[in-house]
């Protein structure tokens, strides 16, 4: 991990315009796993019902995926300073694309949703965009986050009182932005000599039985635990459960994403592979492949693999895999940089465009 520390200031999530061999071959590895992960699972969720063994799967990796991509986002945004140059890429990075796809979503979704009359609204986060929204506060915030003395805490005890309080509502995702906030706090709180010791032979050991135990955990899980609690999208009461159950799985659940996103990361290879260059276009990944597993849910597709058993589960997990990879490749990052990547100068005031970015 020896670049670490020379690429500290590249976001998590955003494609960068550096050569190759100045980004850490390690972070693109795991970015790129992490989305892999994100795409299988959306393209299992039409195979869930009824299957218990899937349903398993499906609980353990979204106990981790999303959590380790927030992470790797929080430890690349340690250096937001809230500058104008900053907060200029944040807006060109974050906002005008939560814009573009949110529209782009709610409109597709009228479609694919046989919801006609769907409103087109920048307040309620359709699908894969409210990671966007979630990414622009979480590093807006990050100048407070960095000057507490215990910010780690603090932001649990905020994922808690989330956690019970219902009248949050929907508006940009607001109850999943808190929820998921410890997540990236926590990234914001991590050294590269963190990540090199998640990465040691007898951490690496140690993982297969703790990743085996929460297997195991997931697939005890899923007739007792309603999977709304995975997406850290709803409060106790809005599940069914009393209030009490808000911080109490609040903590449970960032122990065991805690457990399982060191076991990934323990398995992330830190030399370049095939798809440490892919690791450049998660985002790409992350924003369009949405539109495919909609598309697929919507024409019944996985109906005709659903008789093959885990023959047609195997198929529809490598198709998951296999399109995520190809909308993270160099060729689909140049036609969708438009939207993606947008040049919006125009927006800025001329004295802050020269103004150092950071990246």
């Amino acid at each position: 991990m020896s670049t670490a520390t020379s690429t500290a200031h590249r976001p998590a999530s955003v494609p960068s315009c550096e050569p190759p061999d100045t980004r850490d071959a390690y972070f693109d590895n795991a970015k790129y796993l992490a989305i892999l992960l994100v795409a299988v699972g959306h393209i299992w969720e039409p195979l869930r019902e009824g299957d218990r063994g899937l349903l398993a799967l499906y609980f353990f990796v979204y106990a981790f995926h999303m959590p380790a991509f927030i992470v790797v986002s929080g430890y690349f945004s340690r250096s937001f300073d809230a500058s104008p140059g900053r907060v200029r890429r944040l807006v060109t990075g974050f906002v005008v694309p939560y814009v573009v796809f949110e529209t782009a979503y709610a409109l597709f979704t009228r479609w694919s949703d046989d919801d006609p009359q769907r409103p087109v609204t920048l307040l309620d986060p359709t699908y894969v965009t409210w990671f966007l929204a979630a990414l622009f506060v979480w590093r807006l915030t990050a100048p407070l986050w960095r000057a507490l003395r215990w910010p780690l805490p603090v932001a649990l005890g905020v994922a808690a009182l989330a956690g019970v309080s219902p009248s949050i509502g929907e508006d940009l995702d607001l109850q999943r932005v808190l929820q998921f906030l410890p997540c990236f706090v926590l990234g914001l709180c991590l050294r590269p000599e963190h990540f090199r010791l998640v990465r040691r032979r007898l951490v690496r050991v140690l993982s297969v039985p703790v990743a085996s135990a929460g297997l195991v955990l997931a697939y005890w899980a899923v007739p007792r635990i309603d999977q709304g609690w995975l997406y850290r999208s709803s409060a106790a009461q809005q599940l069914g459960m009393a209030w009490w159950a808000g911080p109490v799985m609040t903590l449970l659940l960032f122990g065991v994403s805690l457990a399982l996103v060191v076991c990934f990361l323990a398995w992330v290879p830190d030399r370049r592979t095939w798809f440490t260059a892919l690791g450049a276009g998660t985002l790409y990944g992350y924003l369009l492949h949405g539109f495919f597993m909609k598309f697929l849910a919507h024409t019944g597709f996985h109906d005709l693999l659903r008789p093959h058993g885990r023959l047609g589960l195997l198929a529809v997990t490598l198709l998951g895999a296999v399109v995520v990879t190809a909308l993270c490749t160099a060729p689909v990052r140049r036609l969708f940089r438009p939207v993606v990547e947008p040049r919006v100068e125009w927006v800025f005031r001329k004295q802050d465009r020269g103004a150092p970015q950071g990246r």
